[in-house]
C-alpha cells in the first residue's frame, strides 16, 4: 500500500465507488461477501488497493495546500514539476494565527516589521504524489489557493 487506507466512514461515503472498483474486476457483491468471508488477506488487499486508487485521483487534483499553526502560515502551490512555498513567521507567542483573534491581527498588521515573509521553490522527489500525500499526513490542508494567491499577489506587489 502506498499511502493509507480509508477511514471505515471514508468507504461508507464511497460505497457506490468501491462497488464500481469490484465490478471493473469482475467482482459480485456475492464473491465480495464470499471473499470477506473465506478470504480476509484478499479482502484487505482489495480495500488497500482501492484506498491509493481513490488517494492518487485525490492528489492528482491538488493545486494549493495550507499548513497553519499558531506562529506559521505555510501556504504551497503545488505545480507540475516543483512546489512554491510562500510562509509567514511571527516572533511574538502572543499571537497565535489557528485563532480567530490572531487571524485578525494577521489583517491588520500585515505589513508590520514582526512578521517575516519567506518565498521559495522546491523541487518534488521521485514521486510528486507522495511528497503531496506526506504533507496532508502532516496536518496540510488541501485549499482552493485564496490565501496562496493573496499572499502570492501581496509579494508580486511589493
Amino acid at each position: 500500500m502506498k499511502y493509507t487506507r480509508l477511514t471505515k466512514e471514508q468507504f461508507e461515503e464511497l460505497h457506490q465507488e468501491f462497488i464500481n472498483f469490484l465490478a471493473t474486476q469482475s467482482i459480485t457483491a456475492d464473491e465480495w461477501a464470499d471473499i470477506k468471508e473465506n478470504k480476509p488477506e484478499a479482502a484487505e488487499q482489495e480495500l488497500d488497493v482501492f484506498s491509493d486508487l481513490v488517494w492518487f485521483g485525490v492528489l492528482s487534483k491538488v493545486e494549493y495546500l495550507e499548513h497553519i499553526s499558531p506562529n506559521q502560515i505555510h501556504l504551497f502551490q503545488c505545480n507540475e514539476k516543483n512546489m512554491r512555498l510562500i510562509a509567514l513567521k511571527i516572533e511574538n507567542e502572543a499571537i497565535d494565527f489557528t485563532s480567530k483573534e490572531g487571524f485578525q491581527w494577521l489583517r491588520d498588521n500585515l505589513l508590520s516589521d514582526s512578521i517575516q515573509f519567506y518565498n521559495a521553490k522546491k523541487d518534488y522527489s521521485d514521486d510528486k504524489h507522495l511528497d503531496i500525500f506526506k504533507m496532508i499526513q502532516s496536518g496540510a490542508n488541501i485549499t482552493k489557493g485564496e490565501l496562496f494567491n493573496y499572499f502570492a499577489n501581496l509579494i508580486k506587489g511589493a
